[in-house]
């Protein structure tokens, strides 16, 4: 297992890690256990299903092959986003129908879902709902921004469009030609948010386990059973809620989902302390941000006064060292300021990618669920999906579920594609440097 640690997390600690109290005690799982329902996966669906099955009275097991949070739900950008990366509503309902009107809906309303729960439950996160932008990065794309905000204004979402002297007032940089907000938007520290969780999960009654890799499940009569490396558990309902760490730890766990997203290492970053006058023009509002940029441009400021930004490499050697020079040179020609700017943490973790880059939702047997491909947008729709997951273990029926229930599609060639994925990096750089 200690293996496997340092295999998945070769960086130095993340600056959540560094700033983050310690989480719920959570011992490796030994012997024979019963439950309702056993969640597999730490993560921010897997703890928020956990907690919403233990408000509806069900008994919960959650097992985690290191620590709620190791994975991409501790270790992200914390940006909190109401929508796809890619996939915007008229092509997902196009696509999904009904079931696409819905899960349209769940986009939209996920980040309130995310931050409301936050206040509710008072967690100690670092939240922040101040809005998300995404600013376009030369004029032509003005038409996404444009097509963006109206799709998701017909279908109630607090957008707004803004032109180019808006976008540099909210941004403080001349780099971009306009955009739009999304208001519900805003950043958390995710790697406290899944602690947070966990603790409340724990209060209220939910079993967690860490060092507790799930190895295999199958179905036995009519109960689930997951053998784990010291141990046997049986549940009548089952989630599975590993994304992109799905093929990881245990190959034989869920060899077709863990082939249908490809794996991909993403980079984050956060500067040294910033002095209150950077803080004062460069996101002013203190906004999450992203841009339409394929190798993305983000942002967003943390608690401590530190700009959380991050970048993507095709080769990963080396990579600390020479993303602090990259994205040193790309932030100081995004704010010309931050000239000279120190990093004081990089680190990385997986993102599930799917080849459409849009969410796959399935059912693995009776009161079984699991979603895969998160594609960068997992915090507020990772939350969100732990209320229709629960919803689903409690017995919904797959039409009243807030997401398209498909068949798995593990893709070809998958090795190969996952060695390959990097060298994408390359065409979306090329279309960056291209007008619409």
């Amino acid at each position: 297992m200690e293996r496997q640690r340092r295999e998945l997390n070769p960086m130095p600690p993340s600056l959540w890690a560094s700033v983050t109290p310690a989480g719920e005690t959570s011992p490796a799982f030994q012997g024979e256990a019963e439950t309702d329902a056993l969640v597999i996966g730490g993560g921010i669906t897997g703890l928020a299903a956990a907690l919403r099955l233990r408000e509806r009275g069900v008994g919960v097991i959650l097992i985690d092959a290191v620590e709620p949070g190791f994975g991409a739900s501790g270790r992200n950008n914390g940006q909190v986003i109401p929508n796809l990366t890619r996939a915007e509503p008229d092509a997902i309902i196009a696509r999904f129908g009904e079931a696409g009107e819905r899960f349209v809906h769940l986009l939209r309303d996920s980040a309130d879902m995310l931050f409301r729960a936050i206040r509710e439950y008072g967690l100690a996160a670092e939240a922040e709902q101040t809005g998300w932008l995404q600013p376009v990065h030369t004029p032509g794309r003005m038409r996404i921004a444009e097509r963006r905000v109206t799709q998701w204004a017909r279908h109630g979402a607090r957008v707004e469009l803004l032109d180019r002297a808006s976008i540099v007032a909210s941004t403080g940089s001349e780099l971009w030609h306009g955009g739009h907000r999304n208001a519900t938007g805003g950043h958390v520290n995710p790697l406290a948010l899944n602690r947070e969780l966990a603790r409340r999960a724990v209060r209220l009654g939910v079993r967690i386990h860490g060092a507790t890799p799930a190895e295999r499940y199958w179905r036995e009569g009519t109960r689930w059973h997951v053998a784990t490396p010291a141990g046997r558990i049986r549940s009548r309902a089952l989630l599975l809620a590993t994304n992109a760490y799905t093929g990881e730890f245990a190959g034989a766990l869920a060899p077709d989902l863990a082939r249908e997203v490809v794996p991909v290492l993403s980079w984050q970053m956060a500067t040294e302390p910033l002095a209150n006058h950077h803080r004062a023009r460069i996101i002013p509002g203190r906004e999450a941000l992203s841009d339409t940029h394929g190798d993305l441009y983000f942002a967003r400021w943390d608690a401590r006064g530190r700009l959380v930004t991050g970048g993507a490499l095709v080769v990963a050697t080396n990579g600390a060292d020479r993303l602090r020079r990259r994205i040193g040179t790309r932030l100081a020609r995004i704010f010309p300021s931050l000239e000279g700017v120190r990093f004081d943490f990089v680190w990385n973790g997986l993102v599930g990618m799917t080849t459409d880059f849009t969410p796959r939702f399935h059912q693995l047997g009776p009161d079984a669920w699991t979603w895969v491909g998160c594609n960068g947008r997992g915090l507020a729709l990772g939350f969100a999906l732990g209320e229709g997951l629960a919803q689903a273990l409690c017995g919904a029926a797959p039409g009243d579920l807030p997401f398209p229930v498909t068949t798995p599609r593990p893709l070809p060639a998958h090795a190969l594609l996952r060695r390959l994925a990097p060298l994408r990096l390359i065409h979306y750089r090329w279309k960056d440097a291209r007008e619409i």
